[in-house]
């Protein structure tokens, strides 16, 4: 069974410019530091992970991601983004969301997902959705579907498809501008709780053009190229 988002890792010429905006914006903690990426946490075990081109899995471009936060702290971020930052919302009628880009090119949204109470200061709780730009999405939707997510949502068209585990969707996106004028990812690289990877990377055995054994888990790459690292929720 697959659970909550990890961690998502975007690329980046130089990891340190861009760890800083995110500590200044959004105040997240630098939690690991390597020769090839910076991590910063993004509320709960969830981080980004900042990562230079230099090998693979490589990070992922233009990608639209969405930060979870309290409810009631949602008018916070506004607050405090809406001073530096030309902000999009969208109100979902269960939730609203503001969207922002990065310096890099990635638009972020921050969304108030959560029903715990916040704090007097704007806090983030993890990581509940990542676009993944795909050439075929009925192929996509088949290939996540099998890996144990669930289709929760359609577009017009078909141009996207949203899929869920309960802590985290998935959003399928054929080429186009979405919300905000965002992007799907390309060659997007996330880790994903599992209460058993091998099992859950067995189940599209036949279809990954990648697999391999990792720290704690199992990483394989998808038809289109991104990478999913199933690692131990226990």
């Amino acid at each position: 069974m697959l659970e909550a988002c990890r961690w998502l890792a975007l690329e980046v010429k130089d990891p340190d410019p861009v760890a800083s905006f995110y500590q200044t914006h959004l105040s997240t903690p630098i939690v690991a530091e390597a020769d090839r990426e910076t991590s910063v946490s993004v509320g709960g075990k969830a981080e980004l992970r900042f990562r230079r081109p230099n090998g693979v899995p490589r990070g992922g471009l233009h990608t639209h991601y969405a930060l979870s936060c309290p409810a009631d702290g949602y008018d916070l971020w506004w607050d405090r983004l809406s001073e530096d930052f030309d902000l999009q919302e969208v109100n979902f009628g269960s939730m609203r969301s503001l969207y922002f880009y990065d310096p890099v090119g990635n638009c972020v949204e921050i969304g108030g997902a959560d029903d715990v109470r916040g704090r007097d200061e704007p806090t983030l709780s993890g990581i509940f959705e990542v676009v993944f730009e795909v050439e075929s999405l009925p192929a996509a939707e088949d290939f996540y579907a099998d890996l144990g997510f669930e289709i929760v949502d359609r577009g017009d068209e078909r141009r996207r498809t949203r899929l869920t585990t309960g802590p985290f969707d998935i959003e399928l996106w054929e080429p186009h501008l979405g919300l905000a004028d965002a992007r799907g990812g390309v060659h997007v690289d996330v880790g994903i709780e599992s209460t058993d990877p091998t099992t859950t990377a067995d189940t599209v055995a036949e279809r990954v053009t990648k697999r391999e054994s990792v720290d704690g888990g199992v990483r394989i790459r998808d038809p289109d190229g991104h990478y999913l690292t199933f690692v131990s929720s226990s």
